[in-house]
């Protein structure tokens, strides 16, 4: 039986780094794990996303977005997100393949 990498399989079918086609769907996988992080602080934090909201001046809907990756929000509503849950957040910015730390 012959194995194929994840690498391998996501050029066969999503497309190769740097196509339009792939960038979307690493786009929209990082939202997804963003909005997965979101929840999972939230629900450890025993708050529902009403009170989330409350704290960060949205409404609920709002948070029911954020978490299901159905919206993309304000970089400003998410860092309020994360503050509210006490969360640190840490940012990576690649530039002409030099890692620049934030």
């Amino acid at each position: 039986m012959k194995t194929y990498s994840l690498e391998n399989l996501t050029d066969k079918y999503i497309g190769k780094k740097g196509t339009k086609k792939r960038d979307k769907f690493e786009h929209e996988l990082r939202l997804e794990l963003l909005g997965q992080a979101i929840k999972q602080a939230r629900q450890e934090r025993k708050l529902t996303q009403e009170e989330l909201g409350e704290i960060v001046g949205v409404k609920k809907s709002q948070i029911s977005k954020i978490e299901n990756s159905t919206t993309d929000a304000r970089f400003t509503t998410i860092l309020k997100v994360f503050e509210a849950l006490g969360a640190k957040v840490n940012f990576n910015v690649e530039l002409n393949n030099k890692k620049l730390a934030y």
